[in-house]
This record gives C-alpha cells, structure tokens and sequence, in this order.
C-alpha cells in the first residue's frame, strides 16, 4: 500500500490483519462446508438446493478471494496453511455427517449467521477509518444476509412441505 493509502487508515492495521486472517479461515471453512455438504446432500428438494448451495460456496471462496487481496494491500501476510483455519476462525465447522438435507441447511444457517456477525463487526471496525475495507466488508456482508435468507426460505418451504404431507395422511 502506498504512503497516502497508510496514512488515510485510521485502525491499527495489525489489529485489521488480524480480523482479516480470521475472516479468511472462516470464508475456507464455508467454502467446504457448502461444496461438501452439497454434494452429500440427501432428501426433499435436494436436486433445487444442491446447485444453489454450490453457488453459495463459489461466492465464499469470491469473499476469500477479496480478504487475501485486502491482506496484502495492507501489508499483511494471509493464513499460509488450513491447520490454522480452525484455530483462527470464530465460526465452528460442521462436518456433514448426517447428510439429510435439513440438517445441511441448518449447519450451513448457523455459519450464515456467525459470517454476518464477523462482517458486521467488521464493519463497525472500519467505518469512517479504514474506507476500502469497509467498502470491502459491507459487499461480503450483503451476500451473507442474502444466503441467510435462502437457507430460511429453503427452510421453510421443506417445513411447509411436510405439513402439507401431514394433511394428506390426515
């Protein structure tokens, strides 16, 4: 980064670095979460979902690409190795044992809603102090809250499903 651009930054940009690497891991994390799970996936619905949460996972490793970027523009040096994933990343991980398509959903929900929470902090961090990232940040945070409300609705739609399922028998 440039002089002027050191100088415009208003944080503690090791204390950014920081923030940004576990972002970082959590964006990997995500990323095999979806891939995974997607693939893995059984159940109602399951030939709707499976594509979009591949498109879900493409867009957290679109974030992972943007967070190394803003990394190295700060002068920082990215998480080198997915050992320290786990370790860095407040967003647990949950592996996909029981494929059964809400379970799926709602392991990838959960991780939905620590990633909003990450990048809303984020946000508050660098609003007014650090301009790029922020700007950075708040698009990440847009598509968060936009696969949150997917995996609500897909959510939904399977609860309303087995309702109707309970009617017919009735």
């Amino acid at each position: 980064m440039g002089i002027k651009g050191k100088e415009i930054i208003k944080v503690d940009p090791e204390k950014l670095i920081g923030f940004l690497n576990s972002a970082l891991s959590e964006e990997w994390l995500a990323y095999y979460q979806y891939w995974i799970g997607a693939r893995l996936m059984e159940g109602p619905m399951r030939s709707e979902i499976e594509p979009e949460l591949l498109i879900h996972a493409t867009q957290e490793l679109g974030h992972a690409v943007l967070v190394v970027e803003r990394i190295i523009q700060l002068g920082g040096t990215p998480v080198l190795t997915p050992a320290d994933w786990m370790k860095l990343a407040d967003c647990d991980y949950e592996a996909p044992e029981d494929p059964y398509v809400e379970v799926i959903l709602k392991q990838n929900l959960e991780g939905e809603r620590c990633a909003i929470k990450r990048y809303s902090d984020l946000a508050d961090f660098t609003y007014g102090r650090d301009h790029i990232t922020y700007q950075m940040v708040s698009r990440i945070l847009t598509e968060e809250l936009e696969h949150e409300q997917d995996i609500e609705d897909w959510i939904k739609d399977i609860d309303t499903m087995k309702e109707n399922l309970k009617k017919l028998r009735i």
